[in-house]
C-alpha cells in the first residue's frame, strides 16, 4: 500500500467519527457509539472506503493507551478513602458477579468446556466485559438530579474506579493463560511484582512530578513528561512483566492523578485523543467488526449478553450495598448506577481480539450493550429518585 494512502484513510476516518459521534450525542446516545457505527459504514461490511491495515492497528493501539491514561489521570483517590470499604466491597461484587455470569452465559449458548482450556478462556472473557464500569452517563444523570454529592452519588463513583482496576487486573490474568506455557504462580508472581514496581517508582515520580509542578505550575512540560511516562510504564508493563499495556498506562495515570496539574495533563492528553487517536481507536472496532457473520444465533446472544450484564451488576452491586448498611431503595440505585458501560468494555474488547480471546462479530452486542445501558441508567435512576421524593411527600 502507498504510503500516501494513510491521508485519505486518516481524514475519512476523523470526518466520518465526528460527524456520527456528534449525531449520537445529539440523541442521546453515548458519542463513542455514533464513532463506532462510522467506522462500520466506512470499513468492508458495508461501503468499503477504508480498509484495516497494521498502521491503523498502531494507531488505535495508541488511542487506547491514552484512553487509560486519561482514565488513571480522572481517579480521585482522596473521593475513594471516604467510602472506604463499602466502595472497595460493592466494586469487588460487581466485578465478580457479572464475571461468572458472563461465563455461564456464553458457556450455555456454545457448550462448556474444562477449566483452563482456550474454550473456557473465551467463556470468562466474556464475563471480563461484562465487569467494566463507565460512570459518566450515572454521573451526569445523578448531577442533574442533585444527588452526586451524596452517600449514594460518592459510593458509585468510587466503586467504579475500583471496579475498573479489579476488572484491568483479571484482564491482564485471563490472557496470561492464554500462553499454554504461563503458569498460574507465575502470573500471580509477576502481576505482584509488577504492582510492586509500580507503587515504589510511582510513588517517587509523583514526588519529582510535584515538586516540577510546584516549580513550573502550568507548563507544557508537564504534561509532556507526563506522556513520556504513561508510554514508558506501558511498555515496561507488556516487556518485563508480561502485564497488559493498558494496565501501565492506566496506573501511570493514578501515579499523577494527585499532583495539581493533573486535570492540566488530562486536558492535554484529551485534546491528542479527542482530534485523532481517539476516533481512530473506536472507528477501528467498527472496521473490525463483521456484520457478514450476523445471524439469528449471535442476535439471540446479544440480547442475553444486554440482559445478564444488567442484571449481574445490579444484583451484585446492590445486595452487598445493603449488606454494607445501605437501604434497599439506595441499595437498588448504587446497583442500577453500576450498569452502564462504556470505553473500558471496548477496550477490554479490543484486547480480546488481539490475543484471539474474542471474535469480531461479538463486537455487536458489545456495542448494544454500550447503548443499552446508556439509555436505561439515567431513566431508570429518574424514577427511582422520584418515587422516592413522592414517598417523602
Amino acid at each position: 500500500m502507498e504510503s500516501y494512502v494513510i491521508f485519505k484513510d486518516l481524514a475519512i476516518i476523523i470526518v466520518f467519527a465526528k460527524f456520527f459521534g456528534l449525531l449520537a450525542r445529539k440523541i442521546k446516545v453515548p458519542q463513542v457509539a455514533g464513532e463506532i457505527i462510522a467506522g462500520l459504514l466506512i470499513g468492508p461490511s458495508v461501503l468499503g472506503l477504508v480498509a484495516q491495515s497494521d498502521f491503523l492497528s498502531k494507531m488505535a493501539e495508541i488511542g487506547v493507551v491514552l484512553l487509560m491514561f486519561t482514565a488513571g489521570l480522572g481517579t480521585d483517590l482522596k473521593e475513594m478513602k471516604k467510602t472506604g470499604v463499602a466502595a472497595f466491597l460493592v466494586a469487588c461484587c460487581g466485578v465478580a458477579v457479572p464475571l461468572i455470569g458472563g461465563t455461564i452465559l456464553y458457556s450455555c449458548f456454545y457448550g462448556w468446556s474444562a477449566v483452563g482450556s482456550e474454550h473456557f478462556l473465551k467463556a470468562v472473557f466474556i464475563g471480563c466485559i461484562m465487569t467494566a464500569t463507565s460512570v459518566s452517563i450515572t454521573v451526569e444523570a445523578l448531577r442533574e438530579l442533585g444527588h452526586l454529592n451524596g452517600r449514594v452519588g460518592t459510593t458509585i463513583m468510587s466503586a467504579a474506579i475500583i471496579d475498573d482496576v479489579i476488572g484491568i487486573i483479571v484482564l491482564t490474568f485471563v490472557i496470561a493463560f492464554k500462553d499454554p506455557d504461563v503458569k498460574p504462580l507465575h502470573i500471580v508472581t509477576q502481576t505482584a511484582l509488577f504492582f510492586l514496581f509500580a507503587f515504589v517508582v510511582g510513588y517517587l515520580l509523583y514526588k519529582v512530578f510535584q515538586k516540577v509542578d510546584q516549580r513550573y505550575p502550568h507548563t507544557r512540560r508537564i504534561p509532556i513528561a507526563g506522556l513520556a511516562l504513561c508510554l514508558a510504564m506501558s511498555y515496561i508493563a507488556e516487556k518485563y512483566f508480561g502485564i497488559a499495556d493498558i494496565t501501565g498506562a492506566f496506573v501511570a495515570g493514578i501515579i499523577l492523578c494527585n499532583i495539581r496539574d493533573s486535570k492540566y495533563i488530562a486536558e492535554k492528553m484529551d485534546v491528542e485523543s479527542y482530534m485523532m487517536f481517539g476516533p481512530i481507536f473506536f472507528a477501528s472496532i467498527g472496521l473490525k467488526t463483521d456484520i457478514g457473520d450476523l445471524n439469528t444465533s449471535i442476535l439471540l446472544f446479544s440480547a442475553a449478553f444486554i440482559i445478564v450484564a444488567l442484571i449481574t451488576k445490579i444484583i451484585g452491586c446492590g445486595l452487598i450495598s445493603k449488606v454494607c448498611g445501605f437501604s434497599w431503595g439506595d441499595s437498588l440505585k448504587i446497583g442500577v448506577g453500576m450498569m452502564t458501560r462504556g470505553e473500558v468494555a471496548l477496550i477490554v474488547s479490543q484486547k480480546g481480539l488481539a490475543v484471539g480471546l474474542m471474535e469480531p462479530v461479538y463486537f455487536t452486542s458489545v456495542i448494544l450493550l454500550i447503548i443499552v445501558s446508556s439509555i436505561a441508567t439515567p431513566v431508570v435512576l429518574k424514577i427511582l429518585y422520584a418515587k422516592e421524593g413522592a414517598h417523602e411527600v
